[in-house]
């Protein structure tokens, strides 16, 4: 009985979580699929070209603006590096399309506090100005190389359809004309379920993952743990350990945020949640597609090297927001509230969910049903001028559109 008792406590945990986090997802979701919408992605590899400042600038906008799940970010990276684009431009995309996305600011903002959400979008430039300087010295020569030929063989990793699939809006148009145009209706929709369908497994583990954590693991535990109340020591243990719980945990995209709040207030340092966020690109799963898609060599660089910028990135923001007066004086986050009410949240959750129901109805009514069973696809789908959202707008808009690895290409 007490294992089931301590199972259910876990499971209501989460529960509460999830109720508590439902209307800032739809909401994040479906700002992000505005943007994906209307913002096109067209000559992306022309701009990706070289690890020069400006590439990487445009690297970190295009892939803030591509919101995706961790997966299907490495998966675009991959093919955008194999469509030309340089190996550590790629790599800031990936980095940016995981990490500076507004649904995990939202989420972030409202478990945690606007400070973490600040912190976030000023590690997220700082890691990938650290990834390319480690590139720089440890990602050259023969071991670009040998990536490049691994890359080339179209190895599969994981939700390769989901990343090949490009459904922002083709007419032209001011942003107003284009957004609520009946093809920039749909196109919103199908980015809307298309995200969530890629992200939710992740927002499971995550919550079940914490759930775990706040129901079975005494907060005195994580405060010796995390060396909390020991000044220099913790400020320096927290951005060390941070990625390496995130790696054994499984947990990416925006489900590491429960977890975060979690590890906040069991007394982990604010550059170690910090730098926890960012390792979503470094979990066991997805270093083993980095061994899939560049080879042993180039996957144990790239861990090395994304591990190294994450510690960095957490300590620079550490260093600097503490003076400014921007870390959290209190360890409260709102990991869970005590249990389902008529408040704020409720109502916020019935508004965004009737939202919800509406895009997902959209997105059944104009064929893109089909479009869910590509998600896992291949990564050579993409090639000849394949178009994954043919159907779907051939049939209710009338205009089609090129996958990503199609335009990255011209």
């Amino acid at each position: 009985m007490k294992i089931f008792s301590a199972v259910m406590d876990a499971l209501s945990t989460a529960g509460l979580m999830a109720w508590q986090i439902l209307w800032p997802l739809i909401l994040g979701f479906t700002l992000s699929g505005v943007i994906q919408a209307v913002v096109r992605r067209e000559r992306v590899t022309a701009y990706l070209s070289d690890d020069s400042p400006r590439a990487l600038g445009w690297a970190t906008g295009l892939g803030a603006a591509s919101s995706s799940c961790s997966y299907a970010s490495v998966a675009i990276a991959r093919s955008l590096f194999r469509k030309g684009a340089n190996f550590t431009a790629a790599m800031a995309f990936e980095i940016a399309s995981t990490n500076l996305v507004l649904e995990l600011g939202i989420i972030l903002w409202l478990l945690m506090g606007w400070q973490f959400t600040l912190a976030e979008f000023v590690g997220g430039p700082l890691m990938i100005l650290f990834v390319a300087l480690g590139f720089r010295f440890w990602m050259r020569g023969k071991v670009v190389e040998a990536a490049r030929e691994q890359a080339d063989r179209g190895v599969a990793g994981s939700m390769e359809g989901h990343a090949a699939m490009d459904m922002s809006v083709s007419k032209e148009g001011s942003f107003r004309q284009r957004l609520f145009s009946s093809e920039g209706l749909t196109s919103v929709s199908q980015y809307f379920v298309m995200d969530w369908a890629s992200v939710i497994r992740d927002i499971a583990i995550g919550l079940l993952v914490a759930g775990a954590f706040a129901a079975w693991v005494p907060t005195s535990w994580l405060q010796s743990f995390f060396l909390d109340g020991h000044g220099v020591l913790a400020t320096l243990w927290g951005p060390i350990v941070g990625p390496l719980l995130a790696m054994v945990s499984f947990v990416c995209s925006v489900g590491n945020v429960p977890l975060a709040a979690v590890l906040w207030n069991g007394g982990i340092s604010f550059g170690g949640v910090v730098s926890f966020l960012f390792a979503d690109l470094i979990i066991v799963p997805i270093i083993l597609i980095y061994r899939k898609y560049y080879g042993t060599r180039a996957a144990l660089r790239i861990t090395g090297i994304f591990y190294l910028a994450m510690v960095a990135a957490g300590y620079v923001v550490e260093l600097v927001f503490t003076p400014l007066g921007l870390v959290p004086e209190e360890r409260n986050a709102t990991v869970v509230s005590s249990s389902i009410s008529w408040n704020y949240t409720t109502w916020l959750n019935l508004v965004f969910l009737t939202l919800a129901a509406a895009l997902l109805v959209r997105f059944v009514r104009t064929g893109g049903v089909p479009m869910l069973k590509m998600m896992g696809g291949s990564p050579d789908e993409g090639e000849g001028g394949h178009d994954h959202t043919s159907q779907s707008h051939s049939s209710h808009d009338h205009s089609s559109h090129e996958t990503a690895s199609d335009e990255a290409s011209r």
